[in-house]
């Protein structure tokens, strides 16, 4: 892809990985270099992205319950497309990239908690649900999620630098500059991107399924251990590095070796709410699902509330240097392009003229009450989602338990004002706080992870920020129709239909509080074991409660990428070699995050494939099972010989490993 001067420098600069202040740090194209950014190709392809990616998710999580980041295949296509133009900046691909990552940001918070109303619907036909009233939500919570990401900014981005990975948009950031960079580099890139693609292929359940790609072993008193063996998580571990990746791993190793158990022999017999079945024909993921998500709900939201408030003096600060700014976006006082943010007084207007219209606009009934605590919520759950990502990636964000704490909240608060009339329109009310609230945590996690991409790439903030905004409204204007049309087709939680997990959840979470029925004991557990992580081990409460909530077979793959890069540092943390004035640890460093990045980006764009063809299939023949017919699958294995298929899966992500760590330590310099 050819640009305009590149930088002389190698790539991204050992700094980009180091604990150095972010003033100080030179992206790859520096501040003072003018070039193409901001252009109609840029914004046309990434508006076409954002639409298809908020689409393919949509069904991809309602589906299965998970979404995958969109960033890096947005940073790949567009890294293609240019190439193949030959014509087009580093810049240009960033902006394609952010654009095109929110549409899959807004799909994501949107089937977390709209689809609750498709749910309710069923049993009461008097609840209605119309393409605009979901399309306003959608575009309400993901601009406040952009808005109010931007105060934030310069405190995550800049002054946490380094302390915060943001493994996804370090991931971007390497696709971009590699592809604009050609060479080794590149090669390097689409090699792992090759093996990620490869491997994604042939593992996936719903591509051949060759192998078990998630070995679990049963432990006594239903404790399991296992791992999601795939390219995209070991190369999460690998970015965010051995100690973030071990907090979250024993906060998932409590979940499931302690609490799991201890849950299970307490309950016994009986049946414990809210289960509907006794204690002891429940299995190890009936247990996490009736119970542990709500312990880690509980301490996901406690977590948050002690970051945002041990965060308050810088978050403070941001704003005053934001509110310094309002004349014109930093031009006025001699702020660097690449430190030009939105004007605060801008951000600060659309933010109170969007909680004016969500009070006044009948289709989001949550009158003035609603509309404050959708602006206090929102922040505060934009705070702590916008750091999260930073630790683990958007792809892992719990966005769903916090959502969980804010509707448990928001519930709370009707039940005490006497607003709980029992009708529908309390529900409604609750949901749709809820809802937007959702919807601007996801947002603004992507926005964190694409507004690290431009600190190292060296893009302009503001521009970065309405691109944001227009990836947000390209899918806001088409997510309400591609919901109707999916709960048309196929039945929104339903049990033949698409389960959409998460907003059954979100149903179960409003009408326990409303009724009074919800499990506050496990809540209260998770509050308590966040206190106790924080205060008394002194640990990031934060990441420790994330693991909590998300089952530990995600954390065993992250885990395992994290010893990878302890093993690196240590073998070349005492060498003190350099080549060419470059520190070998630098180097290798370099070389396996860059290749890590490449297998993130080929798993997710063929996880991502696989579910457009699954969609395109089911909707040509009415058939989900018609897009099953390249599944080799991995059966026939276990019947050859008992759990042989495990094996082979755990066989095969050691290869992974394997040429991971060879691609790491490569003596050759690119």
């Amino acid at each position: 892809m050819a640009s305009v001067d590149p930088p002389a420098r190698r790539g991204l600069p050992p700094e980009a990985y180091e604990v150095v202040p972010g003033a100080q740090y030179e992206p790859y194209v520096p501040a003072g270099k003018s070039m193409a950014e901001f252009t109609f190709k840029a914004v046309f392809v990434g508006i076409l992205m954002a639409v298809v990616f908020g689409a393919a998710n949509a069904y991809l999580g309602l589906r299965v319950g998970l979404t995958v980041s969109a960033s890096i295949p947005a940073a790949v296509m567009a890294v293609a497309i240019f190439r193949a133009l030959r014509r087009g900046t580093v810049l240009e691909t960033n902006m394609v990239q952010t654009i095109g990552s929110a549409g899959e940001s807004v799909a994501a918070g949107v089937i977390f908690t709209i689809p609750a109303l498709f749910i309710w619907q069923r049993s009461d036909p008097t609840i209605v649900v119309d393409l605009v009233q979901v399309s306003v939500i959608a575009a309400f919570g993901g601009l406040l999620g952009v808005l109010f990401m931007i105060p934030l900014r310069r405190y995550l981005i800049s002054r946490e630098h380094g302390k915060l990975p943001y493994p996804e948009g370090t991931a971007c950031a390497e696709v971009q500059v590699a592809g604009d960079m050609g060479g080794g580099k590149a090669r390097l890139l689409f090699s792992g991107l090759g093996l990620g693609a490869v491997y994604q292929a042939m593992a996936n359940g719903n591509g051949l399924g060759l192998w078990n790609e998630g070995p679990s072993v049963g432990l006594p008193l239903k404790a399991r251990i296992g791992g999601d063996f795939t390219p995209e998580l070991l190369g999460v571990g690998v970015i965010i590095g051995p100690r973030i990746a071990a907090i979250m791993f024993g906060g998932s190793a409590l979940a499931w070796l302690i609490l799991i158990p201890a849950i299970n022999v307490w309950g016994g017999d009986s049946v414990v709410y809210p289960a509907t079945e006794a204690m002891s024909s429940l299995g190890s993921g009936d247990i996490w699902n009736n119970y542990i998500r709500y312990v880690g709900a509980g301490a996901v939201g406690c977590a948050g509330i002690i970051t945002l408030i041990k965060s308050l003096p810088t978050i403070i600060e941001s704003i005053r240097l934001g509110v310094g700014q309002v004349g014109g976006g930093g031009l006025a006082t001699g702020v660097p392009r690449t430190q030009q943010d939105l004007p605060m007084k801008l951000v600060l207007g659309l933010a109170v003229l969007m909680a004016v219209a969500l009070w006044l606009w009948p289709g989001v009934p949550v009158g003035p009450l609603g509309a404050i605590l959708i602006v206090i919520f929102s922040f505060f759950f934009v705070t702590v989602s916008s750091r999260i990502v930073g630790l683990i990636g958007s792809s892992s964000n719990p966005v769903s338990g916090m959502t969980i704490a804010a509707l448990i909240l928001t519930s709370l608060i009707w039940v005490a004002l006497g607003l709980n009339d029992g009708s529908n329109a309390a529900k409604v009310a609750v949901l749709a706080v809820g809802a937007v609230v959702c919807i601007s945590a996801a947002a603004a996690g992507d926005t964190s992870q694409d507004l690290k991409t431009g600190f190292l790439v060296g893009a302009t903030p503001k521009r970065m920020q309405i691109g944001e905004m227009l990836g947000v409204l390209a899918c806001a204007v088409t997510i309400g129709g591609v919901l109707i049309v999916l709960n048309e087709s196929y039945g929104i939680g339903t049990v033949d239909g698409l389960a959409a997990p998460q907003a059954t959840l979100m149903s179960l979470v409003i009408d326990g509080v409303l009724e009074q029925s919800l499990p506050w004991s496990f809540v209260l557990l998770g509050i308590v074991l966040a206190i106790v992580i924080e205060f008394v081990f002194k640990l990031p409460s934060l990441a420790f409660a994330v693991g909590v909530y998300l089952p530990v077979s995600l954390m065993t793959p992250i885990l395992v990428g994290g010893l990878m890069r302890l093993a690196l540092n240590r073998k070349y943390k005492e060498a003190g070699d350099t080549e060419d004035g470059v520190s070998v640890l630098a180097e290798r460093r370099e070389q396996g995050v860059l290749y890590a990045s490449g297998m993130i980006a080929g798993a997710a764009l063929v996880g991502g494939l696989i579910g457009g063809v699954i969609f395109a299939v089911t909707q040509v023949t009415g058939s989900p099972e018609a897009a099953s017919v390249w599944q080799v699958g991995h059966e026939w294995m276990d019947e050859l010989l008992p759990h042989l298929s495990a094996v082979v899966g755990t066989l095969a992500f050691a290869g992974l490993c394997w040429m991971l760590w060879r691609a790491a330590n490569r003596g050759a310099r690119t």
